[in-house]
């Protein structure tokens, strides 16, 4: 029942894979000189505006009525007050919104926007209430047009089912090299802010895909975490050198790691914005002077350059990709026989390079 583009609390399932497939279409649009135009949606506090009649309306068709009647008791006669201080509001019924911090809390969600509009011609990825729509073509305006055509449902549809789409928090960016006009896109009567760099599922998506804008903001996140740490890996610290390098390996390898399966195509010399900072935190943990080569201190502590690490993630992600359930995964790793424009390397292809 819950429709393939939807990655959210789905077992097996993990918001790189979702980033997988915007990418994905991005990399296919460059390759074709075509334009890929593309709305983020934000819906506004998704969870608390889950209409309960319409939940339960979309419940009795799709459920067996013993599911119905289990579901309509488990959301009917909840009440809620407000406590400020000594003072207490009057008691008010629940009308909307599902039990959040729940199991089922996500699972009526999914099932509330089961039927999300999807237009032909139009690509959808949702993760949870995170909601992105693509349109590709040769033409920017048609790619336009065939993108407003599907918000223009999706706000109908959000219209009805009273949830609340937020035009001014969304974004709308145009992924191509080409120069082209710039075509507003309005949802709700507003237009949607157009940019040249989103941010969704925690990734920085540049109109170029360069991943430049991504290794930047990462950079910053590291430098700050490090700056909070000094103390424990730094110079004066009294810590062993093991000690030290777990700390590192524990608390801020995972914050450049993250999607590394898909960045990791990046060029070198943005990849080097990692791992110079990687560099930094070695020679500080070992407190190398400086006529110690950075590749004699990855080889002493056994630690793996970056585009090293990128091929092993790259590596693992295949893996699950070929056993995924959802065909929409599956397809990441089909290969076009068509002649390579760009020298661009994707993702599927990361672990098989040398």
């Amino acid at each position: 029942m819950i429709p393939a583009h939807q990655f959210g609390f789905r077992k097996k399932h993990s918001a790189l894979e979702q980033i997988h497939r915007i990418v994905d279409a991005m990399e296919k649009s460059f390759e074709e000189k075509k334009v890929c135009t593309a709305a983020f949606i934000d819906v506004s506090q998704a969870f608390d505006r889950v209409w309960h009649p319409g939940l339960l309306f979309k419940l009795k068709i799709n459920l067996p009525h013993c599911f119905y009647k289990f579901f309509e008791s488990y959301l009917s006669e909840r009440y809620f007050r407000v406590k400020y201080n000594e003072s207490y509001s009057s008691i008010q019924k629940i009308l909307a919104g599902v039990p959040q911090g729940s199991v089922l809390g996500p699972i009526l969600y999914q099932i509330y926007t089961v039927d999300l509009p999807q237009n032909e011609g139009v690509i959808t990825g949702t993760f949870a209430d995170d909601t992105a729509a693509m349109a590709i073509h040769e033409d920017p305006n048609t790619a336009a047009k065939l993108l407003q055509e599907n918000l223009c449902e999706i706000s109908k549809w959000a219209q009805k089912w009273k949830l609340k789409i937020n035009a001014s928090k969304s974004a709308h960016i145009v992924f191509t090299y080409r120069r082209v006009p710039e075509v507003p896109i309005i949802m709700n009567g507003e237009t949607i802010p157009t940019t040249n760099e989103v941010k969704y599922l925690g990734m920085h998506l540049d109109k170029r895909l360069t991943w430049k804008p991504h290794l930047t903001a990462k950079r910053k996140q590291i430098d700050l975490k490090l700056r909070n740490m000094y103390w424990l890996i730094g110079y004066r610290s009294p810590l062993s050198l093991f000690n030290k390098l777990l700390l590192y390996k524990a608390t801020l390898i995972p914050i450049w790691t993250y999607g590394i399966q898909l960045w990791g195509c990046a060029k070198q010399s943005n990849i080097n914005i990692i791992q110079r900072v990687q560099n930094k935190i070695l020679r500080t943990i070992t407190c190398a002077p400086w006529y110690i080569r950075n590749e004699t201190l990855h080889y002493d502590l056994n630690m793996k350059h970056i585009r090293n690490y990128a091929k092993q993630y790259a590596k693992a992600h295949n893996n699950r990709l070929q056993r995924h359930s959802n065909k929409l995964a599956k397809e990441l790793l089909e290969e076009e026989n068509n002649i390579r424009r760009l020298q661009r390397t994707k993702p599927n292809e990361l672990a098989k390079n040398p």
